[in-house]
């Protein structure tokens, strides 16, 4: 899976634990305890996750530097001729 997709999916975990943390009753304290376990695991992931898409990114930076550039060829012109039509004798 791609770090920005497994991003938003985290995120969207997240804020649906929130969510879920907002409306549970303050009554239960040990389940909220358990949704904010979970919570801070989510995050954990997405830091982890973040980290990982960033050393991508530089290790690919890196090779791109170290690669050569590739050298433009200009486009091959056309050596078929026009045929000729009927406005070209009506001329």
């Amino acid at each position: 899976m791609k770090a920005n997709k497994a991003l938003r999916r985290l995120t969207h975990a997240e804020d649906l634990i929130s969510d879920v943390m907002e409306r549970y009753s303050a009554t239960s304290p040990g389940i909220r305890e358990v949704l904010h376990d979970a919570k801070t695991a989510v995050s954990r992931a997405k830091d982890a996750v973040n980290l990982a898409a960033s050393s991508r990114t530089t290790s690919a930076q890196k090779k791109a530097v170290s690669t050569t550039k590739a050298v433009k060829v200009p486009p091959v012109k056309s050596t078929t001729k026009q045929r000729t039509t009927k406005r070209d004798y009506e001329e």
